[in-house]
């Protein structure tokens, strides 16, 4: 086996049953992405329109600006560190998330784990699909405003004009995911310099309309629907919402980390690109509210109703085209990737990498994001923390296993064996899943209204908030707690002790 650049090279396991074009290891060959692709794909993912509106749902929490802002960046500071050490092992040996996960998980194991991990990227599709839809919805309506009027579907509560736009959205994407894993690349490569212009372009726009963009901070206090709340109440459950926004990508990092040229290339990509862009775009999203309130008499969140009050038809449409690529950017990269490889897993030999990604569509559908995003409070409280809950602790466990226990040493033919040194439940991990739940599960029980809050302790609804730090954690260290135990009895090659030379190497020439 080769080392190059911090990257494994790695032999013939085509006949594995459990092996599939898809899941294979990338080889050197097409391992071609650079710091710039990684980069634009994080600018492109990150420049959506619920970062738009992200701290503006802090501001009416009780925050000002600065600590919106402040805790956003935090928050990707600290998603930041646990994707590069996921993303560091999908480069290092060019896997995906799937086959990764059965290093701890087992053979199969992995393909519950990765589908765990896949219903929230198809959760997340439908959410994005829907906005898209609905930004295609609003340009018709500048057009066509008799569409308003169209009859309702009783049982989706839309008219027939939203959901053929969401339909036309929907199928948008699905076209991409036929197109391949090369597409998406260009797709990201091209439109994240646009995304970007873009935003500065409604920022100047807002300045120029107020004259001062100091006027306009002050504003945003006006938009505080809760006076005198503790910071520090606030503070931690969007903290954790905002680790939660990026914690499906996370773990599914590996399954664009795999065609780095090297690990310096996705390192300085991720930290780039990432904590940057979802602050400056959030700080647009506070700054163009804020001045739509001096502007318009109110405050406008959604950007999409913001365009629509545009008088100039050609604006309108260039601004709609670009919410619309950058939508479609995020949701492609973001949701679909993911979930199509861990979809796949559960039968490599038959489904596709572009079948898994048509299997995510469909239930992205059946998910009805519009109900879900009818209630603000509960997709933040209810979605993002639940379910960076249920992803902090795969991550515990991925972690530990690969830095703690093996060392970065894997096997990668017992990856692609059903019955080999990786077992096939992984049941040190399984234990550690469901210990890391315990604890956020009353609270999560308490926000979704099944148990009344007054019969839930204080201390368990508040733990709650912190979802994703105490199931991490936790996970972490169970997982090491039972497999340290279980080495004592049986030591495996795998987990020879070995020099952490990835922590020095890394940014080294070969």
């Amino acid at each position: 086996m080769n080392y190059h650049q911090g990257r494994k090279e790695m032999e013939d396991i085509s006949a594995s049953p459990l092996y599939s074009e898809d899941l294979a290891p990338v080889a050197p060959s097409a391992r071609n992405w650079t710091t710039w692709n990684y980069t634009s794909l994080w600018i492109g993912m990150a420049v959506c329109i619920p970062t738009y509106m992200l701290a503006g749902s802090m501001i009416r929490e009780g925050m000002n600006w600065w600590q919106a802002t402040l805790t956003i960046l935090l928050g990707n500071l600290i998603v930041l560190l646990p994707m590069i050490l996921n993303a560091y092992a999908g480069a290092q040996y060019g896997l995906p998330l799937p086959v990764l996960l059965r290093a701890s998980f087992g053979t199969r194991g992995a393909v519950l784990a990765a589908l765990l991990r896949a219903l929230v990227g198809c959760g997340w599709f439908g959410i994005q699909s829907w906005i898209g839809g609905e930004a295609i919805y609003t340009l018709l309506l500048l057009i066509f405003p008799d569409l308003a009027g169209s009859p309702v579907l009783g049982f989706l509560g839309l008219n027939t004009a939203q959901a053929a736009c969401f339909l036309a959205f929907w199928l948008l994407n699905m076209w991409i995911i036929y197109r391949g894993i090369e597409t998406i690349r260009l797709l990201e490569s091209w439109t994240s310099p646009i995304l970007l212009l873009m935003g500065v372009c409604l920022l100047v726009w807002a300045v120029n309309k107020v004259g001062s963009l100091h006027v306009i901070l002050e504003a945003s206090s006006q938009m505080k629907e809760q006076e005198n709340t503790s910071f520090w109440k606030i503070f931690w459950p969007n903290l954790t919402a905002m680790v939660g926004f990026w914690a499906t990508l996370s773990l599914n990092i590996p399954d664009f980390s795999r065609y780095a040229r090297s690990q310096k290339a996705q390192i300085l990509g991720q930290a780039f690109g990432l904590p940057p862009t979802m602050v400056f775009y959030s700080f647009i999203g506070i700054a163009v509210t804020s001045a739509t309130l001096l502007i318009f008499g109110e405050a406008i969140w959604d950007p999409v109703q913001l365009l629509g009050r545009f008088s100039s038809p050609v604006v309108v449409l260039i601004s709609m085209v670009g919410l619309t690529i950058a939508t479609l950017s995020t949701n492609i990269a973001a949701n679909v990737v993911a979930s199509a490889n861990d979809i796949a897993n559960i039968a490599p030999s038959k489904i596709s990498f572009r079948l898994g990604g048509y299997i995510t569509g469909f239930i992205g559908i059946l998910i009805f994001p519009w109900k879900l995003l009818a209630d603000p409070q509960g997709f933040i409280f209810i979605w993002l923390i639940g379910y960076s809950a249920l992803l902090g602790a795969l991550a515990g466990v991925m972690i530990c296993d690969y830095y703690l226990i093996r060392k970065t040493r894997l096997n990668v033919k017992s990856l692609f064996t059903p019955n080999g040194e990786y077992g096939r439940w992984g049941q040190p991990a399984w234990i550690a899943l469901v210990v890391s739940q315990l604890p956020v599960f009353p609270g999560f029980l308490s926000e979704t209204g099944v148990i009344p809050p007054d019969m839930i302790p204080a201390f368990f609804r508040e733990l709650y908030t912190y979802g994703w730090f105490v199931t991490f954690f936790l996970a972490l260290l169970t997982y090491w707690v039972l497999k340290t135990r279980s080495l004592k009895r049986t030591v495996s090659p795998s987990f020879e002790s070995v020099n952490f030379r990835f922590l020095t190497s890394t940014f080294s020439k070969k």
